[in-house]
């Protein structure tokens, strides 16, 4: 870390976090592994600024942070494209830029989209905890939320420099969120599965990083289910799983490790990106494949 890199956190929007891709390894004893929520976003930020990884970044959850630079400090914005400014003159996204000494950089709310990724060459080097800096907010595990008043160490920079002007990023659109999915291991526990397709669901305000809830035409469990309990079982990241009172929740970033409710479908890879920049009261369907592609 070098002591005169920082930066001053002047504002933090509804949510800040410090973020990177997760820490790997510990589902045995009951740990996930949380990270970027989007973590395509993400790892575009670190490929700009010729990083590793393992640089953490901030996810910033609807805008509204601002940050003073203390050191000249090189960083980019990916993600949810919040209205973004320096001192007053505006700055795009997925592309290097500057913050000088005492500059402020702030950023607005995104017309469309939930989370912005701010990378800053050399990461964001608080403490590591079981080798990650990423702030799991269902355990608690990492560094607190980000603070108005803190300040945020920035390590060295990486001996590569950045060789991008700008990259092209694909266009969010707060247009119905198609997500495409497999069938899950429980997809017997419900009446009709076609339902879960059919149904047009809207993103609840009650979603976030755990999972998005849905809301809808309830689902219904199939006749053989109803009296039946299924114990507790491993879950991963995009399981759709289908609690009691039929609204479906989308597992995301900070999902539980276990879960006793059946998980009916697992949404594809790359469609857990998508679903995380999902805004609320965004309409949301599930289209069915019947393979990896």
């Amino acid at each position: 870390m070098t002591a005169d890199r920082a930066l001053e956190v002047l504002a933090t929007g509804p949510l800040t976090l410090v973020q990177d891709l997760g820490r790997a390894g510990f589902a045995a004893i009951g740990v996930g592994r949380s990270g970027a929520a989007d973590r395509e976003a993400f790892r575009l930020g670190a490929r700009l600024l010729a990083q590793p990884y393992t640089a953490a970044a901030l996810e910033v959850t609807f805008g509204g942070l601002s940050i003073r630079a203390h050191g000249d400090l090189q960083m980019v914005l990916t993600g949810a494209p919040a209205p973004a400014a320096i001192d007053g003159r505006t700055v795009g996204y997925f592309g290097p830029f500057a913050l000088g000494n005492s500059q402020v950089l702030t950023l607005g709310t995104p017309q469309v989209g939930l989370r912005s990724y701010l990378s800053v060459r050399g990461g964001i080097a608080v403490p590591p905890v079981l080798d990650s800096r990423a702030t799991d907010t269902l355990s608690g595990l990492g560094p607190p939320p980000v603070q108005t008043g803190d300040m945020l160490p920035i390590g060295p920079p990486p001996a590569a420099f950045p060789a991008v002007d700008v990259a092209p990023a694909p266009a969010l659109s707060d247009d119905t969120l198609v997500l495409h999915a497999l069938r899950g291991p429980r997809d017997d526990w419900l009446a009709d599965m076609d339902t879960l397709v059919s149904t047009g669901w809207t993103v609840s305000s009650h979603s976030d990083r755990v999972g998005i809830r849905l809301t809808g035409e309830p689902l219904q469990y199939h006749a053989k289910r109803i009296d039946q309990e299924l114990p507790s079982e491993g879950v991963v990241p995009g399981a759709i799983q289908v609690p009691s009172g039929g609204q479906p929740v989308v597992f995301l970033a900070d999902h539980p490790v276990t879960g006793g409710y059946p998980v009916v479908a697992v949404l594809l890879d790359d469609d857990i990106d998508r679903a995380a920049q999902a805004v609320p009261g965004q309409q949301l369907r599930i289209l069915m494949v019947r393979e990896r592609p």
